[in-house]
């Protein structure tokens, strides 16, 4: 199924796959559901063993792409996964997020765990002094020829935001904007995360930095989370490896 569900006056993009006990897959910055979801393989290991419900994250694929900057917050884009689940008459699920859509999950982890009986965070960790500041990124994004680009990092975003068609370059400088100076999870989750009695599990590539430096932290500030690093594999590569999809599915049947 295709469809829309509402979210504070934005139109959330989602789609499901499947039958069974519901699990939300939420996407990382600068893709959308069927890059991160459904080309990788993950929809189709998972559909096996749960009902799928993927949505676009706000600014991203076919969901609205507001351009104002403080609506891409973590804590306001966590809502949409609330209100998701409210249109579907979910009362509880489990959920997926990488990258983006993992500081979204630490943040409902910390504030409305109630509503969830899992979480699998990937690609998650402290930013750095260097690393939250996102300007070389939405710099990247606003220059009309990328041949001007001389940061090789800032190059590596515009090409790869450029490589979806459904992307707009304005909603993701915006959003970068807001969320890279935001990218503490402990913060994020706040006080909560201390009372967590849920399982949650951490998967992040070893080569993932800066995010493997601080995942350890995270793990020790979530009571019995699990964390696991998949050798040799970084933040973007992680994704479609077999190891991590392994690590998930033995997970989900525990």
């Amino acid at each position: 199924m295709k469809a829309y569900a509402p979210s504070n006056g934005l139109q959330i993009y989602y789609e499901t796959f499947g039958q069974g006990e519901p699990i939300i897959l939420v996407h990382g910055w600068g893709s959308d559901l069927k890059q991160s979801w459904v080309e990788s393989g993950w929809v189709k290991r998972l559909q096996s063993i749960r009902m799928v419900i993927a949505m676009d994250c706000r600014g991203h694929g076919q969901s609205d792409k507001p351009l104002d900057q403080k609506v891409y917050s973590y804590n306001t884009m966590a809502q949409d996964v609330l209100h998701l689940m409210d249109h579907l008459n979910l009362r509880k699920a489990d959920l997926f997020g990488y990258s983006l859509g993992a500081f979204m999950a630490v943040y409902l982890l910390g504030h409305n765990r109630e509503r969830f009986n899992s979480m699998i965070l990937g690609g998650i960790g402290d930013e750095t002094e260097e690393s939250k500041d996102a300007r070389f990124i939405a710099d990247a994004l606003r220059v009309k020829d990328p041949s001007q680009i001389t940061n090789p990092l800032g190059r590596f975003y515009r090409d790869y935001v450029d490589s979806n068609p459904n992307n707009d370059r304005e909603s993701l400088a915006l959003s970068a904007l807001q969320m890279w100076p935001e990218g503490y999870p402990i913060q994020l989750g706040g006080v909560g995360l201390a009372n967590v009695d849920i399982p949650v599990i951490i998967i992040n590539g070893e080569d993932d930095y800066p995010y493997v430096k601080s995942d350890k932290k995270l793990a020790d500030a979530i009571p019995g989370a699990q964390l696991v690093r998949i050798p040799n594999k970084n933040h973007v590569n992680v994704v479609v490896d077999q190891r991590f999809k392994k690590e998930v599915l033995e997970f989900l049947k525990r």
